[in-house]
């Protein structure tokens, strides 16, 4: 069975698309969401195989919510909209398919079709993540976890980032946050504007660093504003130090 999360604000749009991908032997409609942050939510738990995804949604948009799901692991897209064809080329979205409102119980057999070819194949959820970040930029905002919910944080507030294997806490002046996204992924999204890697698993908000230390054979200790301290790398000390302009 391919398992699809319906995700639009619009609930007749919502009925339509499940109506007719129900009355298909191997869909199964997992879940329906209304806007963009109930969408991540359900990607992140549900974890479906592929996402019909509305673009204009209150909240988060469909590239936004795109944006923050970490390519590896991201299902496969369908975005869908009411743009115009050549605006929809404009976006350049290479997802598995897209669909254009209002759109025909034919049209959508053709992206189911489509889905069911790609979905063996890994290599095609990255792109449509890429292309998203690349609409949006860097990300301004960043989803995590909050007991069962998710909610949206600034990047701003973050204080540096700490990888775990395949998770990353994600440390704020007031908290601490665990993803299950890598740490290089998650600093592709947030952009290198803000952050610098100061370790293999370690980044840092270049803004919250208060002194560098010289420690030994090259490494730094790094001491941020809230009181923390880290370890720099000598591998990483002459990209920081660039930087900040030492």
């Amino acid at each position: 069975m391919i398992r699809i999360l319906i995700s639009d604000d619009e609930s007749p749009a919502r009925d339509k698309l499940q109506r007719w991908l129900s009355e298909l032997s191997d869909i199964e409609v997992v879940a329906r969401a209304e806007d963009g942050l109930k969408a991540a939510a359900e990607i992140d738990s549900l974890r479906p195989d592929v996402v019909f995804l509305d673009i204009q949604m209150p909240g988060l948009n469909g590239l936004e919510v795109a944006a923050q799901l970490e390519q590896e692991t991201a299902p496969l897209i369908v975005f869908v909209t009411a743009y115009d064809e050549h605006a929809v080329k404009a976006f350049d979205l290479n997802a598995v398919d897209y669909l254009l409102k209002p759109y025909d119980k034919e049209r959508l057999l053709k992206a189911v079709a489509r889905v069911r070819d790609r979905l063996g194949d890994r290599q095609s959820r990255s792109p449509a993540v890429a292309t998203a970040r690349a609409q949006t930029g860097s990300s301004e905002r960043l989803l995590v976890p909050e007991g069962e919910r998710l909610r949206l944080i600034d990047s701003s507030s973050i204080d540096w980032l700490e990888a775990d294997d395949n998770y990353v806490h994600v440390h704020t002046a007031s908290r601490k946050y665990l993803l299950r996204r890598t740490l290089q992924d998650l600093l592709v999204q947030l952009g290198e504007q803000r952050f610098a890697r100061i370790h293999k698993s370690a980044a840092v908000n270049i803004a919250v660093v208060a002194s560098l230390t010289p420690l030994f054979k090259g490494d730094y200790e790094v001491s941020l504003r809230n009181g923390a301290v880290l370890r720099l790398s000598r591998r990483y000390k002459d990209a920081l130090f660039a930087r900040m302009g030492r």
